[in-house]
C-alpha cells in the first residue's frame, strides 16, 4: 500500500481482500473511467446539482473514486468543502492527481476507508457532514445496507443522504434489461432493487423525509433522506 494512503490516517477496518478486489478492477481502468462511464452512469449531474449545501457546508462522498464528482461539485459550490473516500488505493491516487490539477487541494480531500466502518475524525479531520452523496457505490458492494447505516450516522442533524445508481429498468424491453444486467455482472456489479424500500424503512426510523425518483425510464434510481434537525423530531 503507497505510503501516502498511510498517513492520511486510513481506518484499519478497511477489508484488505476488497482494498485488492478494486486495484485489480481499476488498476488499468481508472486511466479511462471517467471517458467510458459518462456514457451509462446517468444521474450523478442531477444528484450534484441538487446538492446546494449552505456556505461552510461539508460533504462526503462514499465511493468517490476518480474524484470526478468532488470535482465537479467543488467548482459548483465554491463555498463548501468536499471529501471523499473509497477502498480502492488505485482509484484514489487518479482521484489526488485530479483534485491537484484543478487546484482545489484547500477544499477537497480524500482518503481511504470502507464505506461500512471508517472513523471520518481520523481519516478526514471532520466528525460529521451536512451532506453525503452515494453514487453508483452501493451496487459493487455487498454489505450496502450498512453502508446507508454508516452515512447516516456520519450526518449533522438536518442532514441530507443523496443516493444514486442503477435502477430496475422495468420500462425497458425486457431482452435489453436482461442484457444490461449480464454485462454489469461481469464487473461485480448488482443493481439494488429494493434501495427505495431500504430508504423508506430508514425514513420511517428516524423521522427522516424521503425523495425518491426512477429517471431515464427506471434506468437508473435516485433518492434524497432529510434528517430532521434533532434525532427524533419531525
Amino acid at each position: 500500500m503507497p505510503a501516502y494512503f498511510q498517513d492520511i490516517g486510513a481506518d484499519s477496518s478497511w477489508p484488505v481482500e476488497a482494498t485488492r478486489r478494486m486495484n485489480r478492477m481499476y488498476r488499468r481502468q481508472r486511466h479511462i473511467y471517467d471517458g467510458t462511464r459518462r456514457y451509462y452512469l446517468l444521474g450523478r449531474d442531477q444528484m450534484i446539482s441538487r446538492l446546494r449545501p449552505e456556505a461552510g457546508a461539508s460533504v462526503l462522498e462514499i465511493g468517490c473514486g476518480t474524484g470526478r464528482n468532488l470535482v465537479l461539485a467543488a467548482r459548483i459550490y465554491p463555498d463548501a468543502r468536499f471529501f471523499g473516500i473509497d477502498v480502492s488505493t488505485e482509484m484514489l491516487t487518479t482521484a489526488i492527481a485530479a483534485i491537484s490539477r484543478a487546484g482545489l487541494n484547500r477544499r477537497v480531500r480524500v482518503a481511504h476507508g470502507d464505506g461500512s466502518a471508517f472513523d471520518p475524525q481520523r481519516s478526514l479531520g471532520i466528525p460529521q457532514f451536512g451532506h453525503v452523496m452515494i453514487s453508483y457505490s452501493l451496487s459493487m458492494i455487498p454489505d450496502w445496507r450498512r453502508v446507508l447505516g454508516a452515512a447516516a450516522v456520519h450526518l449533522k442533524p438536518g442532514g441530507r443522504l443523496h443516493v444514486v445508481d442503477f435502477g430496475r429498468q422495468r420500462q425497458w424491453p425486457g431482452i435489453a434489461r436482461l442484457l444490461l444486467r449480464r454485462w454489469l455482472a461481469m464487473f461485480d456489479v448488482t443493481p439494488r432493487d429494493d434501495l427505495e424500500q431500504v430508504l423508506s424503512a430508514m425514513a420511517d426510523r428516524s423521522g427522516a423525509q424521503l425523495r425518491f425518483e426512477r429517471p431515464f425510464r427506471d434506468y437508473a434510481q435516485y433518492g434524497v433522506l432529510t434528517f430532521p434537525a434533532e434525532p427524533g423530531t419531525p
